[in-house]
């Protein structure tokens, strides 16, 4: 809580109802497509712990994933439908939109705060 407390207060970033917190790195382009929840995007992202921990990224792989909003932890569904093509996002998502009392792999713990680079390359 401290942490998401904390960051919302930081230069750029906005708060949704939801808890989301993100903040815009790149504009999608002018008139550019945002997806719909059953939209295939192609997007590249890296995901990380609060303490700066990698436990996931396309990047790394050297190759962007497809997936449309509604195949993806609530976060993101919510995040993507409000960007559009060619927007990059670091977006810092609570436990109750990421993978809440779940323990996912070896990084993410029960309650965890992510935070993601996320980019949609193609609507």
């Amino acid at each position: 809580r401290a942490y998401l407390e904390a960051n919302k207060l930081k230069d750029g970033v906005i708060e949704t109802a939801s808890g989301l917190q993100y903040r815009v790195l790149v504009e999608g382009a002018p008139g550019a497509p945002s997806p719909k929840a059953n939209t295939p995007c192609s997007c590249h992202y890296r995901g990380t712990t609060i303490d700066g921990k990698e436990f996931d990224s396309s990047y790394s792989r050297g190759k962007p994933t497809t997936f449309a909003p509604n195949q993806v932890i609530a976060g993101w569904t919510e995040a993507m439908q409000l960007m559009t093509e060619g927007a990059k996002w670091e977006l810092t998502i609570p436990s109750e939109i990421a993978y809440g009392d779940r323990q996912m792999g070896a990084d993410i713990t029960p309650g965890a705060v992510l935070v993601f680079t996320l980019e949609i390359l193609k609507v």
